[in-house]
């Protein structure tokens, strides 16, 4: 949930009629949220957005688990990763999965998609590691960069234009509405003043440009493993503006204030968004350390009994991790304990700073690895802590 946000143009009255420079009507098209209860856009197209030319082919798109994987900390060593392959679609690597949510890597080759792409199944959020460029959807033109998160609710019909130079994304996908935190709003769901971010941090769409004659258009539907392909003779950019709370937006982790303390403060401070009942995600950033005279700043050791905690490493040395490098996973799950590498502890005491950049995800059900994932471990990990 971000907040009312209008763009293009609307008529004054919503269900009423709203006509086309020709006479005809503009079709309205509501896209709603927990079916009437929840939030919602209302937007503006110049042809039915229900006109289908042809529905083609279904073609399996789906990962599968590894079998007997085990209990155990693991390290995905995916720090060298730069190429996944093909498009944004096709480079999707899924690496870690649940009920609930998924995590992949994403480093495509191919800058341009000559399709357009819906997720019927769920949220997504993308973390922008490396590399830029632009989301284009109904909604308009949405500037991406390096650090951003880039919240793509639901049956958002998009496709990325990516910069040429290096890109590499974590992709997380969830079947339950990603959310600003709960406890950082007030009761008509403005962020508070506590909130370590705030409406001025959150960017939607900066402007539409409507294509609006006929052109062949296909749009690719994810639901239910399958990518269901669907032909049409018009563009899906033929909105001719919108209006509501739900839409694609940016939040970039560079500003993500945090919250310190005289004394080591646990992960909630860190949170960034929320998926109810099913995972965060906490934004590490740069942060002065604990000021209490005999503060430790490193992270004591945990027993997480409700939840797996991932770790996504962006930038900068994590200072209570050793041998994980720029890029890479952690999954400490639920069941054992976690906590920091040896010598660690020692070496964060009497340290002011740490200009450290991670993105967690917490689930409240137990994560999978993929057999996608299997190249990568790290087979050493669960004993690193031998030292």
């Amino acid at each position: 949930m971000a907040y009312y946000y209008r763009l293009g143009e609307i008529p004054p009255k919503r269900h009423t009629q709203f006509k086309q420079p020709d006479g005809n009507l503009y079709y309205e098209e509501l896209v709603s949220s927990k079916g009437f209860s929840g939030i919602y856009t209302n937007m503006y197209h110049k042809f039915p957005p229900t006109r289908v030319e042809q529905v083609k082919k279904a073609v399996p798109y789906h990962y599968e688990l590894a079998e007997a994987y085990g209990l155990r900390h693991t390290h995905l060593n995916t720090s060298a990763v730069t190429n996944t392959g093909g498009d944004y679609l096709e480079a999707r690597k899924v690496l870690l999965a649940n009920q609930d949510v998924t995590m992949a890597l994403c480093c495509p080759s191919q800058k341009s998609m000559d399709y357009f792409f819906k997720n019927a199944d769920g949220d997504e959020v993308l973390y922008m590691h490396d590399g830029s460029g632009y989301l284009i959807s109904q909604f308009g033109k949405l500037r991406i960069k390096k650090g951003d998160y880039v919240v793509i609710p639901r049956t958002t019909v998009y496709k990325l234009e990516l910069d040429e130079g290096p890109v590499k994304m974590l992709v997380i996908e969830s079947k339950v509405p990603v959310e600003t935190v709960k406890r950082y709003r007030n009761e008509l769901g403005q962020l508070l003043e506590h909130s370590p971010y705030c409406e001025r941090d959150i960017h939607p769409p900066a402007e539409l440009s409507p294509e609006l004659s006929e052109k062949e258009t296909l749009i690719k539907i994810k639901k239910e493993g399958y990518l269901h392909q669907y032909l049409y003779n018009h563009s899906p950019l033929d909105v001719v503006g919108w209006d509501g709370f739900l839409y694609p937006y940016t939040l970039s982790i560079y500003d993500f204030e945090p919250i310190t303390g005289r004394i080591h403060q646990p992960p909630p401070v860190h949170q960034t968004f929320q998926a109810t009942n099913a995972f965060v995600i906490c934004s590490f950033v740069p942060r002065l350390f604990d000021y209490h005279p005999l503060a430790i700043p490193a992270p004591y050791n945990h027993s997480n009994i409700d939840s797996d905690e991932v770790l996504y490493y962006a930038e900068g040395d994590f200072m209570s991790r050793k041998g994980v490098g720029r890029g890479s996973f952690t999954l400490h799950p639920g069941g054992i304990p976690h906590g920091p590498h040896p010598g660690t502890v020692e070496k964060s005491i009497g340290a002011k700073a740490t200009e450290e950049y991670a993105v967690m995800l917490d689930t409240f059900r137990p994560l999978y690895v993929t057999k996608d994932a299997l190249e990568f471990v790290d087979e050493h990990y669960p004993y690193s802590w031998k030292g």
